[in-house]
């Protein structure tokens, strides 16, 4: 799909509605709660865009694959999205440019200011090469110029909060790579000052990995729960 790897997983027998999940990135990483929404009746779709942590260029092949899936595959025109790791850049900054187009969100572990990870500039670590890559993908000038940005997931909550657009965090407490204080937690503090909706599931103990919860019943039935008030 646009020059894109692209897959789509069909349930047995759909659900009513045609809801479906779209993950970004880490298609069969710890896919708990994707293989239970589809033995739910729930469709899946993945897009390949590279390691390009959620930049305009690689969030442009977003639109025409959606588009194919809303209309030529008449799947709900309001997708879950989640985002594992880095994934939470990808979704974020999607919804944020498309909000009437989103059920709710899902970030696991998720990345909110690329700051912290890859740049590692709070108690993380970051990842050298791949902030040398991000700031690539985003053509930055400097890293003066990428520490100035203000387009990251937690600067521009606005237009979710008020597209009333759900979002749930899981999250371990003890997460090294991308610690939850620098991520989720600022999420936490001003999306509801926003008016915005947020939902916290914490590991005690948990680091970045595993992702999910043992039994993702509980992250599988707060999706439903937001697809039957909101988009069903």
């Amino acid at each position: 799909m646009d020059g894109c790897p692209a897959v789509l997983v069909s349930p047995r027998q759909a659900a009513q509605g045609r809801p479906w999940i779209w993950r970004a990135e880490f298609f069969d990483a710890f896919p708990g709660v994707d293989l239970e929404l589809l033995a739910r009746g729930w469709h899946l779709a993945y897009l390949h865009v590279g390691n390009t942590f959620g930049c305009p260029e690689a969030l442009a092949h977003w639109d025409p694959f959606y588009a194919q899936l809303t209309t030529d595959k008449g799947l709900a025109p309001r997708p879950v999205l989640e985002g594992l790791s880095r994934g939470g850049l990808y979704i974020y900054n999607w919804a944020t440019c498309h909000p009437d187009q989103v059920c709710c969100l899902y970030g696991d572990a998720p990345v909110c200011d690329f700051k912290s990870w890859p740049g590692g500039r709070g108690r993380g670590p970051g990842s050298p090469a791949d902030w040398q890559a991000l700031l690539e993908g985003y053509h930055f000038n400097s890293e003066a110029e990428a520490l100035a940005y203000k387009g990251n997931p937690v600067d521009d909550l606005a237009p979710l909060a008020a597209a009333g657009i759900p979002i749930l965090h899981v999250y371990g407490d003890a997460d090294e790579t991308v610690p939850w204080e620098e991520n989720t937690g600022v999420v936490r503090e001003r999306y509801p000052a926003l008016g915005g909706e947020i939902t916290l599931m914490v590991k005690p103990g948990g680091k970045h990995h595993p992702h999910g919860l043992e039994d993702p019943t509980r992250i599988v039935e707060w999706i439903e729960a937001q697809w039957t008030s909101r988009c069903a």
